[in-house]
């Protein structure tokens, strides 16, 4: 029995990758020095591979950046400005398309699909020249094959590539990429005929969007793509892998009559109905590549019910053309559970990470040829049982307040009386300012954390050391003279870990990194039990802060969905359970923040447009339950308390009816660097009562805007908005800035609300 795994994480088990491109990039090692790094990385995960007996290994998943940009490299479309003049395409340029350089700015980057991992967006246009110009595909095919490991190259594929690529500057908005189909076509051949010359047998394209809603005229490129490719593609198994969801019925159908194709590989844990297009109708003499273990989640694979899942499959499609795979690429998990030595040993045993996956499908193969591992069976549902049964797992009181039979969870008055109510109260100049939530976080501050976390200091100099931070945060603001303030989060973390370490259910890991972007990971938390909050967990440092000032401090929480989107979560209840699990948690802290005399709370919901699911048909019932989470954290405090939300930038615009249905007073959005984009939804007549503070510059660069600048956003934003419900804010928080940027932006944001304020006032 054949088994595969669709791709690998490539920062390391210990995040090797990600060290030596930073010092790469910081000038403090050689190009050889990064790649030899790469080259034993890869070398280490064939291995890994091979010794676990699995037999389509893949190459070409490493990625010194992003798999997309690779493809972007293959093809020759480097963007004009990067002033690239032919050749193979070295570090500098392909660094400089990732990350920009001193001259000129990055690609875009977005969220591939509704994952948390980012892509370079490519950026083509009719006069985009396309030529063979990175031989990475064929060099990794051919390093692994001297390591005496035979593998499947994998591409993104041609049309998925074109449909997540955008118009270049200066092209038409409407621009067809699918035109560029025949452009590209003849670098995919060139590529083609050097791996058939370098001895492979077998190559998976990769068209992750045949998940997505496709009209007739997408669906027709896969056709053609693939039909131009036949003759290049004779005598080679030609594999095409979707994943993340349901394969639509009319996308399966035109996938599965390409002629050139071998083999199809679907993923069978997000595409649960799959299965049954599957049974109705499946090609003769193809192979089935059933992705049946979770590459996206770190549980261990029900080994008996995925087994039952293959035999009826191996009924329709046969015995010998069966193979077993990952539900999509193991990237999207964390890399080896050996490194946790500090989890404890029940909790372990319901994890697998992408080192253990492999081992699942391997057996899972192996059971299905009549090898079946009978101890490694058994002990796989010896740790199911214990999941199941596990009172760390069930809480009866939670379970019984999440089922939230009927309320809608609604604040009593409607928002523009309840404005009115908190002015009275909080007493606010036109054009509030205020900033998001956090404020640089020094070396100092995360040697103080880090020597507290270790014990090197008592609880009481680490108290005193917050405490002194705090204080001076507050001086700031109070001298630049900023309306609402914040604390600014010197005692935090991480926006998620921070909750999730004072929150029942939650466990973490000490390795369990999945990149995000480039060089970046994050530890996402795993929620493995019902959530409770056993202890108030901001009270006391809210209440410490609003102490050191007469003007209102905002208390600073993050939002269920956006605990919930940022962690690895349970997958034996349905997601929206563990999110109002999670709301009826911050709802305490609401209220606790409240009654401690706190008058402006911030709930945020930065992730809140990540979760949305890849098609249309599930976006209403996900919005629906994401935004009645939010609203059950705050449904039951005064009106005289002012619930402000922040979001970063995703494209509201679908969703801004949404938006204004988590009824929050007051909502600040990350959006300087698409200012038009957003502001046109409120000009296209859509009414909106709350307060809104688009950010009025950006926090991801160091640049620091001119009080004109800001000035002249904020009236272009007056332009569409009513002065009474506009906020000045930057958008986002300022934790990875440093106090040099800091300080002269924020004293133009402020000095910019002024100058409109008397502007106002003198027209009046």
């Amino acid at each position: 029995m054949a088994s595969h795994i669709v791709g690998y994480p490539r920062m390391g088990p210990k995040r090797e990758l990600k060290f030596a491109l930073e010092s790469f990039w910081d000038g403090k090692s050689t190009a050889e020095d990064l790649e030899k790094v790469a080259t034993d990385l890869r070398a280490s995960i064939w291995k890994q591979m091979a010794d676990a007996g699995i037999k389509y290994i893949p190459s070409n998943t490493f990625s010194y950046y992003d798999q997309v940009l690779d493809t972007t490299a293959m093809l020759g479309a480097v963007p004009e400005r990067y002033s690239w003049t032919g050749g193979e395409i070295g570090f500098d340029t392909y660094f400089s398309m990732a990350r920009g350089n001193a001259t000129v700015p990055a690609m875009e980057m977005t969220k591939w699909f509704d994952t948390n991992y980012h892509f370079i967006v490519p950026e083509l246009g009719p006069n985009t020249k396309f030529s063979y110009s990175s031989h990475k595909a064929v060099n990794e095919y051919k390093e692994a094959k001297a390591l005496g490991v035979d593998t499947v190259p994998v591409f993104i594929g041609p049309v998925s590539y074109l449909l997540l690529s955008k118009p270049a500057k200066g092209v038409e908005k409407g621009f067809p990429l699918l035109s560029l189909l025949s452009s590209i076509l003849p670098v995919y051949k060139e590529v083609i005929a050097e791996l058939k010359a370098a001895g492979a047998s077998w190559i998976q394209f990769d068209e992750p969007t045949l998940a997505l809603d496709l009209d007739a005229h997408k669906l027709a490129a896969f056709s053609a793509a693939y039909t131009e490719l036949e003759s290049a593609l004779s005598g080679l198994n030609v594999l095409v892998e979707t994943y993340f969801a349901d394969v639509p019925a009319e996308s399966f159908k035109t996938l599965t009559s390409l002629s050139s194709v071998t083999a199809y590989g679907f993923d069978l844990v997000r595409g649960t109905q799959t299965v049954e297009l599957i049974k109705s109708g499946f090609p003769a003499g193809k192979y089935l590549f059933a992705g049946v273990v979770d590459g996206r989640n770190i549980w261990a694979d029900d080994l008996a019910a995925s087994l039952s899942t293959l035999q009826a499959l191996e009924a329709v499609v046969g015995k010998d053309k069966l193979v077993v795979s990952t539900s999509c690429s193991l990237m999207h998990t964390a890399v080896d559970l050996v490194n946790e030595t500090k989890l404890d040993s029940e909790i372990k045993s319901w994890l697998a990470f992408a080192a253990q996956k492999v081992v699942e499908v391997d057996a899972l193969a192996k059971a299905l040829a009549g090898q079946k591992d009978e101890a490694y069976f058994a002990a796989n549902a010896a740790a199911q049982a214990s999941r199941r049964s596990s009172p760390r797992v069930t809480n009866e009181e939670v379970q019984k307040a999440a089922a939230l039979k009927g309320s809608d969870h609604r604040r009593a008055t409607n928002v523009s009386a309840r404005l009115d109510a908190q002015q009275k109260k909080l007493n606010l100049p036109v054009l509030p300012t205020t900033t998001i939530g956090s404020f640089p976080q020094t070396v100092e501050l995360r040697r103080v954390r880090r020597e507290y976390k270790a014990k090197k200091i008592s609880e009481e100099e680490y108290v005193s050391a917050i405490k002194e931070e705090i204080s001076k945060v507050v001086k700031l603001q109070e001298e630049l003279d900023i309306d609402v303030l914040v604390h600014g989060e010197p005692e935090r973390n991480d926006m998620v870990e921070y909750f999730g370490e004072q929150l029942s259910g939650f466990a973490f890991t000490a390795n369990g990194w999945v990149q995000s972007y480039g060089s970046r990971c994050v530890k996402p938390p795993i929620i493995y039990g019902d959530v409770s909050r056993p202890n108030p967990m901001t009270v006391f440092w809210s209440k410490t802060a609003q102490s050191m000032t007469s003007r209102p401090m905002k208390g600073m929480l993050t939002g269920p969905v956006t605990i919930l989107n940022w962690s690895f979560v349970r997958n034996d209840q349905p997601r929206f359970e563990t999110c109002y699990q999670i709301a009826l948690a911050i709802k305490k802290e609401v209220e606790d923040l409240e009654a401690a005399g706190i008058q402006v709370i911030q709930i945020d919901e930065a992730a809140l447009r990540e979760g949305l699911p890849l098609r249309k048909a599930e976006h209403a019932f996900y919005l629906d339950w994401a935004v009645h989470s939010f609203r059950i954290t705050n449904c039951e405090i005064k009106d005289t308390t002012q619930i402000h939300t922040h979001m970063c930038y995703s494209n509201f615009n679908d969703i801004i009816h949404s938006i204004i249905n988590m009824d929050a007073d007051v909502i600040t959005i990350e959006n300087s660097r698409s200012d038009e984009k957003l502001l046109s939804v409120f000009r296209e007549g859509v009414k909106y009562g709350a307060g809104i503070g688009p950010g009025v510059y950006d926090i991801h660069s160091p640049r620091i805007p001119s009080t004109e600048e800001i000035a002249d956003r904020i009236n272009k934003m007056l332009a569409v908005l009513d002065t009474n419900i506009l906020w000045v804010n930057p958008d986002c928080g300022l934790k990875t800035r440093k106090y040099t940027e800091v300080k002269p932006a924020l004293t133009n944001m402020v000095s910019a609300a002024k100058l409109i304020r008397t502007q106002l006032a003198s027209a009046k």
